[in-house]
Order: C-alpha cells, then structure tokens, then sequence
C-alpha cells in the first residue's frame, strides 16, 4: 500500500475510533509509604496504591513499584528494583520519584561509607552490623536521584521529583518538627577523617542535611517537575492535630505509615498538585462527586473451595446533601461488608460533612471451576456507580501431593512428599542462635495443643545488636525457604504457613513474603503484623494460587527487624509447611486407583465412551489422564 493511502486509512480508523492511542503509565518508585500492601494482611497503605483513583483509567495507568525498606541508592542498583522498572518504560511514560525515609539511616551517613571506615579500623563486628541503606542528602543522595532523572530520559519518559510524605512527627507548638520533614539538622551523624561524629546540629537556615531541600535541588537543576508533598502532607498532619492524625489517618502502628485514609487523601493531594503544575493536568480527575477504587475487579484465580477477599477504596468531597447514606449490593455469589465481618449481598454506609474515605470489601467462594461474573453496585442518591467482578476457578483434580516441611526443632532438615525439589534453607544477615523454646511461657494458638517446651528456630542478626531506627524490613536481612517443580510436571502452590514470634522483648517486627521471580521481585507480604507481642506465637498462613514450571522457583522470606536498638533479641520460627499438587507438564495426570472413579464419564482417545477405564491414556471433562 502506498504512503498516501495508508495515511489515509489510518485516519479513517482514528476517526472511527479502530485505532485508540496507548494509555500513558506512570511508574512510581520509592519506599514503603507508597507501596502496594495486601489488604488481607494488614491495614497500612501507600498513597500509590489510590493514585489512579484521581487519575482517567482511559488514558492514564499507575504502575506502583514502592518498596518497603527502600532507599534511593539500594533501590536503583538492586537488579530486581530499577533495572527492572526500566525494562518497562515506554516512550512518553512518566516516572514519578519518592525517596529519603529509608536514606536518612546511620543519621544521615552513606552505609557503604561506613561500613568502609570500620573495616579500615578492623572492626569487622561493627561493620557487619551496620545497615547498607542510608545516604548524604547532599551527596549519595542527590547522585541517586540525578541517576533516575538521567534514565528515565534516557527511555524517552518523563521524570517527576515527588517530594516524600512527612512523619507524624509533632512538636509541642502543633507543628511537625524538622525531622518529621526529612531534615535532620537537629540531630545528625557525619564521617570525619577523625571518624564518626553523632548528635551534630546544624541551624535551621543549614539546608545540608534537608533531603527535600536537596531533591528541590536537583530539580530546579535538571528542569525537572518537582511535588512538594513534604509540604502538602505537614499542612495536612497539622490541620488534624497530633492525636487526630495518628487516630484517623495513621495505620496505629508509630508514624510513618498510613491507613486507607491517610492514603487517599495524600494521592488526592498529590493529584491536586498535578493538575496545578501542569503535569498530565487533562488527566487528573479530582471530583466532588462520589468516586470507588477500583473500578473494576479482577479477583485473579483460585483453587475450587477457596475465597476471594477484595478491598475496594471509596472517597468523596463536598457531597450534597452533606449527610446521606450510600448503598451498596452484590449478586452471583459476591457478598460485602465494611468490617470484615459481617457480609451479606447488601451494607451500607453514613456519611456527614459531605465527605467519606472509606473501605468496604467483597468476598466470593468459588464451589465450582470456571469463571464467575458478578456485579457491584454503589448507589448514593440518583447516581450509581457499577463495579464489574470476575473471577477464575482452577480444580486440582488429578494432581500429586507435594509437601515440604521444615520442622525447625532441632536443625534446619527437612523432609519432603510428593515430585518437587527443596532448597535448603538460607539466611542474610541472619544466623541461628539455637534451637529452643521461646520462652517456658511461650503460648502456642490453641489449635494446636502444643505447650511452651515446644523448641522453635531461634535467629539472631549478625552481630547480635539490632539497629536503631528501623521501622520497616531490610532487603539485605531475611531468612529464606524455597520449592521449585520437579522436572515434567507443574507444581501448583496452594498454601504457604509457619509460626512465628519474637523472643526476649515486645520489639520484634517481621513481614513473611513470597516470590517466585529470581531477584525476588514483585514479591507478596502475607503476615505483617502491627505488633508482635514477646513468646505469643502466630500462624502466618496465605492460600496463593502459585503455578510453577520447570525452572521456576518460590522463594519464602522471613524479614525482622526491631524496635529500637537492642542487643540479643530473636525472631523465632518453626514449622514451616510449603504445600501444592504436582501435575504433569504433558498436560497429562496420572491415576492410580482407576476403579474409584469407574462411575464418571470417560472417552478413549477416538472419542468413544468407556465404562470403566483400565490402563492408558483417557479423556474426562476435556482433559487428558493416565490410568496406570
């Protein structure tokens, strides 16, 4: 076809509509206060996970890549972090920056740098211990940021200086102090060729230890769009006031991360500020009228028997009338409810003010195999809003049983059922102190009739003190369990468990997450509690539908940390159960007991109906099996 006519086609489609133009992505990087969370474990949000809700679906996609534990340097040369997000980016896609919680770690100093200094004394125990992550504001800092903006230009994108959120961090005068800013002029560390020197303090007109005032830096530098939401977030904190933050918007565990509230009034903020400066501003919706996110709800697959739970974000401002109630129903087997408890085909919620952030949820069982389709509706007044759902049942009929299970009572052995193979069990930054109970009071869940002489994996981190300042997980600290298929079959994961609990304080935090990329990306959290209270043991349990080919890997990582720096405290875990049915990679399942299912419909292979199938290959509801 020639130029000219192809042309011409083209515009035709266009005006038809045939041809549509590719949504822009913007792809947000940066840390735990942005992060996507399971809504099934736990209550803390990142602002990213409501930024599409004030942005078209039609013409803008949000694709959140914040990390809990994050910092600006780690991120970007962690092979599972930016060289992965870069692999992503499109021509005329935007990057949108947050970094600085993670980076202000050793009081502002470079980990690298001071791990260096303590090997250059020969104190290999301090350098052990000290955490990798952490940054200068005015020098590794900066250069990380300037290493973005140069490659998302690089990829033809756009970059955006996202100023980070505050920390709840309230002064005696009703104002957020300067640390809760990202200025840490107040109290600061800084490597001399003298050595380490703490408790420095700068005057507040010093902006060397400010990391927003530094990535402000980089942006007027580079003619880069830059969102103060340092400033937005501290104007919004201190018009609640220090307890009403904390109570309404705070997920109630210190002051750093967010409830669903919190969340989407911050990615209402940041919207606001999109449109003002001009950034995607024809795409930001920003309405007084009632809006839910998601729009639509893609429940995923599951195996027949299992449930389905949805968190859906609902927000509206300046409602008239300003007090009403909305309405919401479900059908097809989707039930919903505001606490989680209790569901039926019908809530509803009250609003006042003329304005409501609120969740509700959608659950749905799934008793057969195949897709289900059903239908939310959310009514407030004369407009309804309609979400549709769906949702994939997958049966394991046919399939083998696969166990591993790591006892954890006296070494790191294992035992295995079923065709897979196990990885032995690993640590970073980690090591078994011993194997005993957590404490002769230790209590187990009643479940299990398991009293407190039951012995549990005790670890302890290298160099035995635990860092002050951590409030979220460490990349580089975990302990980790893996599976992988063995070779000609499938291995279909329908549940990962372990017990788990602190010993020696009430300080001990910890995520369990789950992987199945090499690097650990994209990675799940299935427990992460807001506290964990000293030899209270816990199951952290999630039914996944993980499907696994030859070549492919699950990884299960343990991250602790502890609140406040102490010396010999453990993460103590037992019992660790990977379970799945393995399945023939031919698309072929074997049968053992062929007479148990002489009552069902079988075909041979020419099509015709067989009685009672004996040995060979035979077809049942489309599928092939062997009957040996």
């Amino acid at each position: 076809m020639k130029k000219n006519q192809w042309l011409t086609v083209l515009t035709i489609m266009l005006t038809l509509g045939i041809v549509t133009a590719q949504a822009i992505k913007v792809h947000t990087i940066g840390d735990s206060t942005m992060a996507n969370y399971d809504e099934n474990s736990t209550i803390t949000r990142g602002w990213c996970m409501y930024l599409q809700q004030f942005l078209n679906p039609d013409s803008v996609t949000v694709v959140n890549y914040g990390k809990g534990g994050a910092d600006s340097k780690g991120f970007y040369r962690d092979a599972a972090r930016w060289p992965a997000v870069k692999k992503q980016l499109k021509a005329g896609d935007y990057v949108f920056i947050q970094f600085a919680h993670n980076d202000e770690k050793n009081g502002g100093v470079d980990g690298d740098s001071l791990k260096a200094y303590y090997l250059s004394k020969g104190d290999r125990t301090s350098a052990n211990a000290v955490d990798l992550r952490g940054t200068t504001p005015s020098g590794t800092y900066k250069k990380a940021l300037i290493n973005y903006v140069n490659d998302t230009r690089a990829a033809g994108c756009n970059p955006v200086l996202v100023a980070p959120i505050c920390r709840m961090y309230f002064g005696s005068n009703g104002k957020i102090r300067r640390n809760g800013r990202h200025d840490l002029g107040d109290s600061f560390s800084v490597l001399t060729a003298d050595g380490l020197k703490e408790n420095q303090s700068v005057p507040a007109s010093d902006h060397s230890m400010d990391y927003t005032y530094q990535m402000k830096q980089v942006a007027d530098s580079m003619n880069v769009p830059f969102i103060d939401l340092t400033t937005a977030t501290a104007d919004l904190f201190e018009s609640y006031g220090d307890a009403r933050c904390h109570e309404l918007l705070s997920d109630g565990n210190g002051s750093t991360h967010l409830n669903t509230t919190g969340a989407t009034l911050i990615a209402r903020l940041c919207a606001e500020r999109m449109k003002a400066q001009g950034i995607l501003a024809n795409d930001v919706q920003i309405s007084s009228d009632i809006s839910v996110s998601p729009t639509s709800a893609d429940l995923g697959k599951s195996y027949v028997g299992q449930t389905l739970t949805k968190e859906f974000s609902l927000s509206a401002f300046g409602l008239t009338p300003e007090s009403g109630t909305i309405n919401i129903t479900a059908n097809n087997g989707v039930k919903v409810s505001t606490d989680q408890q209790n569901w039926g085909e019908s809530t509803s919620i009250d609003y006042t003010d003329g304005t409501i952030v609120k969740s509700f949820y959608a659950q749905l069982t799934l008793s057969a195999s195949g897709v289900t389709n059903s239908t939310i509706n959310v009514t407030c007044g004369d407009k309804t809003i309609e979400i549709p759902v769906t949702a994939e049942a997958i049966s394991l009929e046919g399939g083998e049983e696969v166990k591993a299970y790591w006892r954890l009572e006296k070494d790191s052995t294992f035992t295995l059922t079923g065709p897979a193979n196990v990885l032995p069990e690993e640590f970073s930054g980690m090591y078994v102190q011993r194997y005993a109970n957590p404490n002769k009071n230790a209590k187990w869940p009643d479940y299990t009739g398991f009293d407190a002489s039951r012995k549990m994996q005790r670890n302890l981190i290298i160099g035995d003190v635990w860092p002050d300042g951590d409030i979220d997980e460490n990349p580089d600290r975990y302990i980790q369990f893996g599976i992988t298929p063995s070779t000609g079959t499938t291995l279909n994961i329908d549940s990962i468990g372990l017990f788990i609990c602190g010993a020696g304080g009430n300080g001990m935090q910890c995520h369990v997450n789950y992987s199945t990329e090499p690097n650990f990306a994209n990675q799940h959290t299935f427990y992460a509690p807001a506290k964990m209270v000293a030899n209270n043991i816990e199951a952290a349990t999630v039914q996944p539908v993980i499907e696994l080919h030859e070549g492919d890997t699950l990884r299960v990582r343990v991250y602790p940390w502890y609140n406040g720096s102490a010396k010999g405290k453990t993460i103590c875990i037992s019992d660790v159960l990977i379970h799945g049915m393995a399945m023939s990679a031919t698309g072929i399942t074997n049968v053992k007991n062929a007479e148990a299912l002489k009552d069902e419909v079988w075909y041979n292979l020419q099509g015709q109906r067989i009685a009672t199938p004996r040995h060979g290959i035979f077809i049942r509801n489309g599928k092939k099996y062997i009957i040996k």
